[in-house]
């Protein structure tokens, strides 16, 4: 793969990662559904694994957090497939300060970049 059409990858991939921390911070649905493969799974914290349903039920549900924003963002494309592995920072609700890591999936379907896994670890 050409080295300008990795870096429109990485400039695309980028874009939606901030996206993505933007919609969990703002409850924002309508991103996740243009934005998740019809196939997406979710490993979420606690151990569950949820599906693209039960990721956006979660999702639509007000966040408990504020001031989430990703650190130390890695993105990797491997062809038709990307994989990006962040740190959060963010503020609980007690107004404690708390981190944790996450690894996104992405492939690319007609065209278009979405995410078909996502990984989150708190600590």
């Amino acid at each position: 793969m050409q080295t300008a059409t990795i870096e429109r990858d990485v400039d695309v991939l980028e874009q939606l990662n901030q996206g993505y921390i933007d919609a969990v911070q703002h409850s924002d649905v309508g991103w996740f559904e243009q934005n998740l493969a019809e196939d997406f799974l979710n490993s979420n914290p606690d151990f569950t694994l949820v599906d693209r349903e039960g990721f956006i039920g979660q999702i639509a549900r007000p966040a408990t957090i504020s001031n989430l924003r990703a650190e130390d963002v890695r993105i990797r494309v491997l062809g038709d497939v990307a994989v990006i592995h962040g740190r959060t920072r963010y503020t609980k609700a007690d107004g404690k300060e708390a981190a944790g890591r996450y690894t996104d999936v992405w492939a690319r379907r007609k065209g278009h970049w979405l995410c078909v896994a996502a990984h989150v670890a708190r600590g």
